[in-house]
């Protein structure tokens, strides 16, 4: 009987989960762990040798440590994990924490990137898993990071020049969402409601947006986790 691999994923809110990538997840053998990183003691779980770490997102930023201090935990994790070069991916404030454990500067963007929209591959995007990315992906970020030294950049929208990135073979770092499905929203827009209110953004035309590109993001994102996954 195989054995099943280990992946741990760390949400810093409940509602940002892994999503519509739980069953890829799950179908190329992983068996998940949830820990909520607010309350988590990070320093037993440093220890392990996980074989896929999946940072989630969440509605903070990287340089807020003073606030929030579990992210300095977070980090050291994370900085062990990538020293070990075992697979890695982030997901928004993920993708940011990945950015700055690897030296880089994250920092707020000029615009809240909120919606629909298709990326930009670059040529060594689209000789990668994010190849499978044809139609518009969800975003919904108000922070950026700066490209680490050694890294190639994957993808790029209009208003956020540095969208996912590379690091070998085993780390990627991604500022849009691939996991989110327009049930799993639904929670979001409650759990984000005060950020809408502020943003002026109606709900209907959300709603509209995920219900039109929704399925075909479960799909594309199903064979790029499976892609990226099989060269692990």
């Amino acid at each position: 009987m195989q054995r099943m691999k280990s992946l741990l994923a760390i949400r810093h809110v409940p509602f940002e989960d892994l999503g519509c990538l739980e069953v890829p997840l799950t179908e190329s053998g992983y068996a998940i762990r949830y820990v909520d990183a607010p309350t988590t003691d990070f320093a037993p779980l440093a220890q392990a040798n996980w074989d896929l770490l999946v940072v989630l997102g969440g509605p903070i930023g990287v340089y807020e440590q003073k606030d929030y201090p579990f992210l300095r935990d977070e980090l050291r994790l994370l900085e062990a994990h990538l020293k070990r070069r075992a697979p890695t991916l982030g997901i928004c404030l993920g993708s940011q924490l990945i950015a700055h454990a690897l030296g880089a500067r994250v920092h707020k963007s000029r615009v809240v990137e909120l919606g629909w929209k298709p990326l930009q591959l670059t040529a060594a995007g689209q000789d990668s898993s994010l190849k499978h990315f044809t139609a518009p992906v969800f975003h919904w970020h108000g922070d950026t990071f700066e490209l680490p030294a050694g890294a190639r950049l994957l993808a790029s929208t209009e208003s956020c020049p540095h969208q996912a990135f590379s690091v070998g073979g085993t780390l990627l770092a991604l500022q849009f969402h691939p996991e989110v499905s327009a049930p799993g929203l639904e929670q979001w827009y409650v759990g984000h409601a005060g950020e809408l209110r502020t943003l002026g953004l109606p709900l209907a035309a959300l709603r509209q947006e995920a219900a039109r590109f929704a399925s075909a993001l479960a799909k594309e994102s199903a064979a790029f986790l499976r892609d990226w996954l099989g060269v692990l």
